[in-house]
């Protein structure tokens, strides 16, 4: 006969991996300062916080009023130039897929 350990172990890891990613079913709306952290932002540009990276901008942004009035174009153009990403698009697709797999606990 032959006896294998862990099973219970690694049910309860993947019930867990299951409620989590019940939880993130859906829309969800996550502040930047969860999304550009300094972790992500050190890996892609030379920025330690959002903003930090709003300040080199060149743009006043003091609210999202402020962030949305920027010229996607221009913004786009910041991005490329001071992070490893193309867009602004770019950079935010990959922020939050850090951010699922860290709620995740991947």
């Amino acid at each position: 006969m032959i006896k294998i350990e862990g099973l219970d172990e690694l049910t309860s890891k993947l019930d867990q991996l299951a409620q989590s990613a019940s939880e993130l079913h859906g829309s969800h709306q996550v502040p930047l300062t969860e999304l550009l952290t300094p972790a992500f932002l050190a890996k892609c540009s030379q920025f330690l916080s959002p903003d930090e990276m709003f300040a080199a901008s060149g743009f006043e942004v003091k609210s999202t009023e402020d962030f949305e009035a920027i010229p996607e174009q221009d913004w786009d153009a910041f991005i490329q130039k001071n992070t490893s990403f193309g867009s602004w698009t770019d950079m935010l697709s990959a922020a939050s897929a850090e951010w699922a797999q860290a709620r995740l606990g991947l």
